[in-house]
């Protein structure tokens, strides 16, 4: 539990607002950045925003990457 500004005890929301959305150092979370892209290149800005924020930063690269490739796959077929 965190307290809020009134000093009051609030629950952590582990739906929608894990501390890994919310410990960038820029404390922008990255949702409010990738709405404004599709879906293959938000994904591969939240992955690189985030990554090493809930884990190893590998799994998140690997996750970045594989949107990279499926948006350069579906750019190529158009």
């Amino acid at each position: 539990m965190k307290t809020n500004p009134k000093g009051t005890k609030e629950m952590k929301d582990n739906v929608n607002s894990p501390s890994h959305y919310t410990s960038h150092p820029s404390g922008v979370e990255a949702i409010d950045i990738t709405r404004h892209f599709n879906f293959n290149l938000g994904n591969v800005i939240k992955y690189v925003w985030r990554a090493g924020l809930k884990g190893e930063n590998i799994e998140d690269l690997q996750k970045a990457r594989f949107y990279i490739n499926d948006e350069l796959e579906r750019l190529s077929n158009e």
